[in-house]
């Protein structure tokens, strides 16, 4: 899977790319991140790239002609499957959308900044509009950042052990019931037997019925869906 991401600020999505499960996903070659500069595909002085909102108001709005020629620049190579624009108007994300999300083969996301970007271009070019929840930040990376590690661990391969994706939470609408490891006992804490009982189809019994019972309590709206 190849994600191409366009920011004006690049340097925040350094971090995020450069360590743990994403870094060994690329190195494996079983996921490609690239982030883009949108400086870098304007034809203003100073690398501008936004500008006054017309009809006045506060704050600036990203333009659509660099948007424009940077989109049609990388189309010449990549051939996406969705244009996503990072937004805290746009539909929720969530596990259903991370696990669709990863049979793409070609992502790119637009990383929103100051007030937005021209609507113009949400109009002709964006495929879907995702927000990672109802609160504003001051640029789309972050939100980027987190949909590329909630994508790119979904992957097969990605994980050591591609069953854990698969008991996630929000995996079948549940909780992830609590989990221990050692030690057994600790300052009288004790570990529930029946994970030492070595039983596995009562484990799994007893995880489900954790799961279950922790949805109910902690987030009933899942099991109505």
């Amino acid at each position: 899977m190849k994600i191409d991401i366009i920011t004006v600020v690049p340097d925040l999505l350094n971090g995020p790319f450069s360590h743990s499960i994403l870094k060994r996903a690329q190195e494996k070659e079983l996921l490609q991140v690239n982030v883009i500069n949108l400086r870098d595909y304007t034809t203003y002085a100073r690398a501008q790239v936004d500008d006054y909102p017309f009809g006045g108001g506060a704050g600036m709005v990203i333009m659509i002609e660099p948007l424009v020629n940077a989109l049609e620049q990388l189309q010449q190579q990549t051939t996406y499957d969705d244009v996503i624009f990072l937004t805290p108007d746009g539909n929720t994300f969530n596990q259903k959308m991370a696990n669709q999300l990863s049979l793409k083969k070609n992502l790119l996301f637009i990383c929103g900044h100051y007030k937005g970007i021209d609507q113009r271009f949400r109009d002709h070019f964006v495929t879907q509009e995702i927000s990672i929840g109802d609160y504003v930040l001051s640029g789309g990376e972050l939100a980027a950042a987190v949909l590329t590690d909630a994508i790119g661990r979904l992957i097969p391969g990605v994980l050591n052990d591609e069953t854990s994706a698969l008991t996630d939470s929000f995996q079948d609408n549940l909780l992830a019931p609590p989990v221990y490891t050692r030690p057994e006992n600790f300052k009288g804490w004790s570990v529930p037997p029946v994970l030492l009982s070595g039983n596995h189809q009562r484990i799994e019994d007893w995880r489900h019925e954790q799961a279950v019972s922790r949805t109910k309590e902690r987030r009933p709206d899942l099991l109505t869906d």
